[in-house]
C-alpha cells in the first residue's frame, strides 16, 4: 500500500530574546485517500469516519463538515485553475485515538497520476480554528526538496505576532519525509523553526498500537505539551499577542512553487 506510518521527530526552536527548544517523537500517518476502505478492512481497531481505538476522520480536514476531503480538494483546484486528468491525494496527519486528535499541521499532497501539482498546508490553533495555505506546482522539475514562501496570516501562538513570513522546505521521497517551516519577522530575522521528519514504515495497525503503547495517548500529550511550553515561554518573559476570533475557516492561495 501507499499508506504508511511515520515515527516522526517533531522539533520546535524559538529564536530572539526568548529562546526556547523542545523535541519529541510521535507516530503519524501518511494516507493515500484511495486506500481508505482497504485501511479500515485491515483491523477491527482502526476505523474510517467512525469511533474506534484508532481512526481517521475526514471531518478533521478540508471543509470539516459532511463533505469529503476529495470534494474540498477538487473545489480548491478548480477555483485556482490547477489542471489535472487523474487526481491522487495523500495526506500527512495524526490519527485519532479514542476519538481525539489535534493536528497543528496537516499536509495534503495532490498529484496528477504521479506528478505533484499542489500542496495544501492545513494549520490549526488550540482554539480549533483552521487556515489552509495552498500552493500549486509551476513548471515541473524533479526536485527532491521543494521550497516556497508566503506571508503569515493566521494566529497560531499567543507569543508570536501576526506580521511575518513563512519559508517552507518540503522533502518527500519513497523512504522518508522532512518538513521544515521557518518564520521570519519583517526585518528578515528568524523567529521560529518547526520541523517534522521520519522514515516511512509499512502500514500495520499492530505497529501503530505498539508505538502508542510505548507513548500512550500521544494526542492528548501534544495538546498538553503545547500548553506546557506556552507556560514556560510566559515565565521567560514572552510578549503576549491577543487573538481576533475567526468566524470560519480561511484559505489563501499562495501561487506556484
Amino acid at each position: 500500500m501507499n499508506t504508511k506510518i511515520i515515527v516522526s521527530s517533531i522539533v520546535h526552536k524559538r529564536y530572539g530574546n526568548i529562546e526556547h527548544f523542545f523535541k519529541y517523537k510521535v507516530p503519524s500517518l501518511f494516507i493515500d485517500l484511495d486506500e481508505l476502505e482497504i485501511i479500515q478492512s485491515k483491523s477491527k481497531i482502526f476505523s474510517v469516519n467512525s469511533f474506534n481505538i484508532f481512526s481517521f476522520n475526514e471531518k478533521d480536514h478540508g471543509y470539516r463538515d459532511e463533505r469529503s476531503i476529495k470534494e474540498f480538494i477538487i473545489d480548491m483546484l478548480q477555483n485556482y485553475e490547477v489542471k489535472y486528468s487523474n487526481l491522487k491525494i495523500k495526506i500527512l496527519c495524526f490519527p485519532r485515538i479514542f476519538g481525539y486528535v489535534f493536528n497543528p499541521l496537516s499536509i495534503i499532497y495532490c498529484y496528477d497520476e504521479d506528478k505533484l501539482i499542489s500542496i495544501f498546508y492545513e494549520v490549526k490553533n488550540t482554539s480549533n480554528e483552521q487556515h489552509t495555505y495552498i500552493f500549486s506546482r509551476g513548471h515541473f522539475k524533479n526536485l527532491k526538496a521543494l521550497t516556497h514562501e508566503c506571508q503569515k496570516n493566521f494566529y497560531v501562538s499567543p507569543f508570536i505576532g501576526m506580521k511575518g513570513k513563512y519559508l517552507f522546505t518540503n522533502k518527500l521521497t519513497n523512504d522518508y519525509i522532512n518538513i521544515i517551516i521557518a518564520l521570519y519577522d519583517n526585518n528578515n530575522k528568524k523567529i521560529l523553526m518547526a520541523s517534522q521528519s521520519g522514515k516511512f514504515i509499512n502500514f500495520k495497525v499492530s505497529k501503530l498500537l505498539k508505538y502508542n503503547l510505548l507513548n500512550p495517548l500521544f494526542g492528548f500529550k501534544i495538546m498538553s505539551a503545547i500548553l506546557f511550553e506556552a507556560i514556560i515561554i510566559f515565565f521567560k518573559g514572552g510578549k503576549y499577542y491577543s487573538r481576533k476570533k475567526k468566524p470560519k475557516d480561511t484559505i489563501s492561495f499562495e501561487g506556484s512553487f
